[in-house]
């Protein structure tokens, strides 16, 4: 019998709705005025700070609506925006530099919500608030640093193969490595192993001044950009996560730049502190036989450099690198035996073999431990941002009692929150490049409000618009495409909230819009079909089968490009681009689900299988 469907394709229908239902449920739970706080430098959130502080919002008529302490992060609940405004100038004042203080919106989703994995949808920065940045990535810092790490390979090369040098001298002006040889017959020795060593080195001889001058190709170059860019958004994403930002976004832009959005984030500050921090570690043995006087002199050997421990003691530490912070794949703070700070430090393979090695012959020698960081300088860059100036300092160096594997303990550390902010960086990864901020935003928590409150009236007016519209020129089956229209946008925000990264943005919201406009032409179309095959003479029951199933292609056709074109979009596209076509992709792919499915069955269920001699189409 025509327009009758098997009691399946109801159940499996209700069942896709009722799930979506259940996961848009928590959108209309409001969210809590929060300050989400963190430990940073020096600090660590205790059940007496939080106490301390609770007393003082207290004092200060503050309505705290909740106070939780967990995982070393305290979330405070608040009753308005003016009290979460007024906590946060209060928490700023007490806890001091000591601690990051950000605005947030705290989620109020029942247990049971919680219990099946239901949460609201995550919003952008443009609703919820936050920082923006643009971040630049230092590529020449890049470059210089696989240079350095070149000419000491390369020296290690010649002399595991017995060729005599003079000297390997590195131009990080000139990008290039030159390398001073004895005679034409080691020019041409070292020339072979080199080219075995990496055939894609530019390696040119003079054979005059027995002098071999190594450069990098453009494909090395181009790797090592390459390598550089991605590698610093791993470790600023980790780095984030590593404090807590909820659902922070850290993506590419162009050849060299990264940008950065932290939803709920209001001090810039102390982003720019989390985001800027480059930390990283060297290990070199201490230079014994050199003489400190004669270097602080100006006379440092060749071989050598000289640094100064945070005691202000000089200390003379061989060039040779035994092994850089890029291999730490683990570190936590811990105490001695005698109750002093450490970082205990865990290497991945390739970085445990090398200091095996390094340290093979090194047994009873001093090893210093070398605190990297870049900070802005006083120089200015032709597009007006501060010169980013290396600064080394030797935390600490210890005697080496036995070789050295992947695992190794630094001390001699001032203090706890010391040991567990160095562990927190070198855990989350030292950047590959310094990066330097070139742009920065801040958007306001009542700013995103008021963009969520318009974003809302826009997809109401405009669903009451076609509502009115369907209801009143197509009566009973504009009310059947009203009921799918309905149902379509639940499933769009369930999907939204299902699915993990999907960001709600104010674009998203257009998307959503625009949505509600192309889901009900699918609805128009099937109508319209139907008064043609009733105007043809098909009967009612005829005319609704023949009415979808001819208006199908059509429908498919259409969809299919528009959502090609938002697949493109976004693959190619950035921040709210993405946005955009996430809510029109998802969408599209619902609205041909409840247009042509949902509607349908519900239209077989109302008037499918009778004898009609009319439609109220």
């Amino acid at each position: 019998m025509l327009n009758k469907n098997p009691v399946w394709r109801y159940v499996v229908v209700l069942g896709v709705l009722l799930l979506a239902f259940l996961y848009a449920l928590p959108n209309l739970y409001p969210e809590d005025p929060a300050l989400n706080i963190s430990a940073s430098r020096g600090g660590v959130i205790s059940t007496e700070t939080t106490t301390s502080l609770s007393e003082q919002f207290t004092k200060e008529n503050i309505d705290v609506k909740a106070l939780a302490l967990n995982e070393g992060r305290l979330l405070v609940r608040f009753n308005s925006t003016d009290d979460q405004l007024k906590a946060r100038e209060l928490a700023s004042q007490f806890l001091g530099d000591n601690y990051i203080t950000a605005l947030d919106l705290a989620p109020t989703t029942p247990a049971w919500l919680t219990a099946i994995g239901a949460s609201p949808m995550t919003l952008g920065l443009d609703l919820r608030g936050g920082v923006h940045f643009l971040l630049a990535v230092d590529m020449k810092a890049a470059i210089d640093k696989n240079l350095t790490d070149l000419a000491q390979t390369l020296r290690s090369e010649l002399r595991e193969n017995a060729i005599r040098y003079r000297s390997v001298q590195l131009d990080l002006a000139g990008a290039q490595i030159g390398i001073n040889l004895r005679s034409n017959d080691d020019l041409a020795a070292a020339q072979a192993i080199l080219k075995k060593y990496d055939r894609n080195l530019l390696i040119s001889a003079k054979s005059d001044a027995q002098v071999l001058q190594v450069s990098l190709s453009e494909l090395q170059l181009k790797q090592i950009r390459e390598y550089a860019l991605e590698q610093n958004i791993t470790i600023i994403r980790n780095r984030v996560n590593e404090i807590g930002v909820a659902e922070p976004l850290v993506q590419r832009q162009g050849a060299d730049r990264i940008v950065v959005q932290l939803p709920g984030v209001q001090d810039t500050a102390k982003a720019k502190e989390i985001l800027g921090a480059t930390a990283s570690l060297e290990f070199r043995l201490v230079d014994e036989q050199g003489d400190i006087a004669a270097a602080q002199a100006g006379h440092v050997p060749a071989n050598a450099e000289l640094y100064v421990t945070r005691d202000g003691r000089p200390l003379l530490l061989e060039k040779r690198i035994m092994l850089s912070g890029e291999h730490i794949t683990g570190a936590n703070s811990s105490y001695d035996e005698y109750g002093r700070p450490q970082v205990n430090i865990k290497l991945d393979t390739k970085g445990g073999d090398m200091l095996f090695a390094s340290s093979k012959n090194a047994v009873g020698r001093r090893m210093a431990s070398v605190f990297i960081e870049y900070k802005p300088g006083t120089k200015v860059a032709e597009n007006g941002t501060p010169i980013l100036v290396k600064q080394q300092e030797v935390i600490n160096d210890a005697t080496i009692q036995m070789r050295l594997g992947r695992d190794f303990v630094i001390s001699g550390l001032s203090s706890p929150g010391e040991a567990q902010n160095l562990a927190t960086l070198l855990r989350a990864g030292a950047l590959i490049a310094p990066v330097q901020i070139i742009e920065e935003r801040t958007i306001g928590p009542s700013l995103g409000m008021e963009n969520i409150t318009l974003g809302v009236s826009a997809i109401i007016w405009g669903m009451a618009a076609v509502l009115v519209f369907m209801l009143v020129y197509y009566k009973a089956f504009g009310m059947v495409a009203n009921i799918a229209l309905v149902a379509n946008l639940v499933l769009i925000v369930g999907v939204m909230s299902m699915i993990p990264g999907a960001t709600l943005t104010l674009p998203g919201m257009a998307g959503i819009v625009l949505t509600v406009g192309m889901a009900v032409d699918a609805n128009v179309l099937i109508f319209e079909r139907i008064r043609e095959e009733l105007a043809d003479g098909r009967s009612a029951q005829q005319a609704i089968h023949f009415g979808y199933d001819r208006a199908f292609a059509t429908i498919t056709d259409s969809n299919i490009t528009t959502l090609l074109v938002a697949l493109i979009l976004f693959a190619v596209g950035t921040g709210p681009v993405k946005g955009f076509a996430v809510t029109l992709a998802i969408g599209i792919i619902t609205s041909i689900f409840t247009a042509v499915v949902g509607s349908r069955l519900l239209v077989n269920l109302i008037w499918g299988g009778r004898r009609l001699q009319s439609l109220p189409v």
